[in-house]
């Protein structure tokens, strides 16, 4: 994590925060980028080799990103981590600033089902226009932004047990999954993180002109019908998703975080 200028000893609660709104932004961006595009269903039915055409281009786009030094951060988790080859140009070493436990982390099968199931047809419009290529490198990117959104879950885990040992040894101890999440919720919290992705979702989805009947619109009082990408959506994915994943995150971590 790249939060304050650099992880290492200065990881603090609010730099996790700072870094999980920039992910937001990440995430906007590459729904209203993917929402150009229809469903293109042809682009996850399986083909003759068994696979679809996106579980071929995510596998292939990771071995690349891995052979080029990704992967080297606990929030970049990839999708199919069978064999990926090893960096083949040198890499940065990033302060070890979690339990050796966070490596086996992992909820990217249910950001997988959630995105293609049920996330999608949220957002795309019915249809296909063949250009299923550019459609599977764009899912690509929502998924990369999801994950890594999801993830930093371990960040926040690691700080909050650092911030109070005392109140989480005992559930972790007694592998007490409720009382963690108990712990970790913050409903306040969660209900404007849904409010300030819903609004990133209305401001940067506006189609920006310099005309003056759309000085209302570029203050963010845009009719959702005219965004890229209906804000609600936004709302609800961090809603049913983001958050509920990210927290399943933080738990199963801190179940280890002890061992």
């Amino acid at each position: 994590m790249d939060a304050g200028g650099g992880a290492g000893e200065q990881l603090s609660l609010s730099a996790v925060r700072d870094q999980l709104i920039r992910e937001e932004d990440s995430i906007v961006f590459a729904l209203i980028e993917r929402a150009k595009r229809p469903r293109n269903a042809p682009a996850y039915s399986a083909a003759c080799g068994g696979g679809s055409l996106a579980e071929f281009f995510v596998r292939e786009a990771e071995a690349v990103y891995a052979k080029a030094g990704h992967y080297q951060k606990p929030e970049d988790v990839p999708f199919f981590p069978q064999d990926l080859p090893p960096p083949l140009f040198p890499t940065k070493g990033y302060p070890k600033v979690l339990h050796p436990s966070a490596s086996r982390v992992c909820v990217n099968d249910a950001i997988w089902k959630m995105y293609f199931d049920e996330l999608l047809p949220l957002f795309t419009a019915n249809g296909d226009d063949g250009n299923y290529a550019e459609t599977v490198a764009l899912d690509f990117a929502c998924l990369q932004a999801l994950s890594r959104r999801i993830h930093c879950g371990k960040y926040v885990a690691e700080v909050k047990f650092k911030d109070s040992p005392q109140d989480y040894s005992p559930p972790i101890h007694a592998k007490d999954n409720n009382a963690l999440m108990n712990l970790l919720t913050f409903k306040a919290v969660e209900e404007k993180v849904k409010q300030r992705v819903e609004k990133k979702a209305r401001i940067f989805g506006q189609n920006v002109t310099l005309e003056e009947d759309s000085v209302n619109k570029q203050d963010g009082n845009a009719c959702d019908s005219e965004c890229k990408v209906d804000p609600k959506v936004l709302s609800k994915l961090y809603d049913l998703w983001v958050m509920p994943l990210t927290k399943d995150v933080e738990v199963e971590y801190l179940l280890q975080r002890l061992d």
